[in-house]
């Protein structure tokens, strides 16, 4: 068998995982019909071993196999120009140990980029070039984006990141604990997505079972970060269209949702809440009422602002076929996540990875999308509502554990072990993966962030629209620049 099958945050013997040739994994891919989650390489004395992780959504499987490259090896014919969603991976691995995807369209630095990048151009006396950033109006991530336009039509769009490469990934090698706090510092709008991945590859790493009553309340978590992220991108939406009235509300409605984590946790971004072994806050019967009542509240804004901002003629005139990505496109680039789903692509990690939590709900899945603005704006109004269906159901849930929400876990990781985490948080699926050696010691922990995917989804929704349209196209993903940049 050329591939060991596993299940998310399911732990896997490292000696169980098969090496072969890359024109095996080749050829199994494209046998296989799966979709890339991870490709990544690690250091074995002076040869460099490349894991390849394929997920098969139908069933929530994970396929995960590898190569070795010898020393005097350093390059490979490249997957990218059969399969694009390969194309940042093979970016990435490259930049990482200097192995050459021989034949890769787009082999550019992925974040050691900023004495010397090639960017792409074009020629004519009627082109010209629009450079934006890396320094930005307003609170906002360093990244350039480089428009080549005729007249005030985008041709291309070539986004730069890595301004703020931080070495996330060699910090978790470094800890003789565990670090939760690093883990939810990664992506600050991605609090509980982050650290409740994490948490889960450490408990399988460390064998501990928590209580359903503490994952319970990390789901409640977990889908109150996307309601309040989501509201407060519907508002950015509103505001880069003008329409100051949505804004507004979106805006006060967000903070009811995050005030309300704040009762939770202490923190309006559920610092603090998950650490390894469980959570460190419950939620009784007074406070769940009061979510209960908040989402309530919630819901009859949401509602309200939503159809009255979507029957306006200018703003649909504004959202429709604006920043279009087809079905087909997103899935050659391997979209994820939110994004992915606006576009027509039937990816949750939640019930697509067997989480019983999720799979035991009655829960309908959001309309098909068409993968314009207008998509992800009412995509998120749709996740909003299925949200707040599945918050009530985990509380009325809670009412009858009785569990400890927290158990205490020693720092003692099995040895030789491969985990994949998975989490579906509001962009996305955010990806952990740790691989321990024979003394228990970490060797390896990858992380992949939903925008890693889909940065390029971006580039693509701008061609042929108008230079002004990009303000809009990009808050209408609002992918992350730290996320990428780890």
């Amino acid at each position: 068998m050329n591939w060991v099958i596993t299940e998310n945050n399911k732990r896997v013997n490292t000696f169980n995982i098969p090496t072969i040739s890359i024109e095996e994994i080749k050829n199994d891919f494209g046998n296989f019909n799966m979709r890339l989650i991870g490709f990544f390489g690690k250091q074995e004395f002076d040869n460099v071993r490349l894991f390849i992780v394929l997920a098969d959504d139908k069933v929530g499987k994970l396929y995960i196999t590898s190569t070795l490259f010898e020393k005097d090896v350093k390059q490979y014919e490249s997957f990218t120009s059969i399969y694009p969603q390969f194309h940042i991976f093979e970016r990435e691995f490259y930049e990482e140990f200097g192995i050459e995807p021989l034949n890769h369209p787009w082999l550019k630095p992925l974040r050691k980029n900023q004495n010397v990048y090639p960017f792409f151009e074009m020629r004519g006396d009627e082109v010209h070039q629009v450079a934006v950033g890396p320094i930005h109006a307003g609170v906002i991530e360093p990244g350039h984006f480089r428009f080549m336009c005729h007249g005030e039509k985008v041709y291309d769009l070539e986004i730069m990141l890595g301004y703020q490469h931080r070495g996330v990934e060699k910090c978790f090698l470094n800890q003789q604990r565990f670090n939760n706090r690093l883990a939810e510092s990664i992506c600050g709008d991605s609090v509980i997505s982050y650290n409740m991945a994490y948490s889960q590859l450490m408990e399988t790493l460390t064998e501990t079972k928590i209580s359903k009553k503490a994952e319970l309340i990390r789901r409640i978590a977990l889908e109150m970060e996307r309601i309040a992220i989501h509201i407060g991108d519907m508002g950015a939406i509103a505001g880069d269209i003008a329409y100051q009235m949505g804004a507004s509300i979106f805006g006060v409605t967000r903070t009811l949702v995050i005030n309300t984590m704040l009762e939770i946790s202490g923190s309006r971004f559920g610092r603090g809440l998950i650490d390894v072994g469980g959570v460190n806050f419950d939620i009784d019967r007074k406070l769940s009422e009061k979510i209960i009542n908040v989402l309530n509240e919630v819901a009859t804004t949401v509602d309200r602002t939503t159809n009255v901002m979507l029957k306006s003629p200018t703003v649909i005139s504004r959202l429709e076929r604006t920043g279009a990505v087809s079905t087909e496109t997103a899935k050659a680039l391997g979209a994820v996540g939110m994004a992915a789903r606006a576009s027509g692509v039937d990816l949750d990690s939640r019930f697509d990875m067997n989480d019983s939590f999720y799979t035991s709900l009655d829960v309908v899945k959001p309309f098909k999308a068409y993968g314009d603005v207008h998509s992800r704006f009412k995509l998120r109004y749709k996740e909003i509502k299925q949200s707040m269906k599945i918050i009530k159901a985990f509380l009325k849930k809670l009412i009858d554990e009785t569990g400890e929400i927290k158990v205490n876990a020693k720092y003692e990781l099995q040895p030789n072990s491969f985990v994949i985490s998975i989490v579906e948080g509001w962009r996305g699926e955010v990806v952990h993966t740790a691989i321990t050696g024979a003394n228990s010691e970490l060797l390896r922990y990858k992380i992949k962030d939903p925008s890693f995917n889909n940065w390029y989804m971006l580039a693509m929704a701008v061609r042929n629209n108008g230079i002004s349209d990009f303000p809009l196209c990009n808050k209408s993903f609002n992918l992350s620049y730290c996320g990428n940049d780890l």
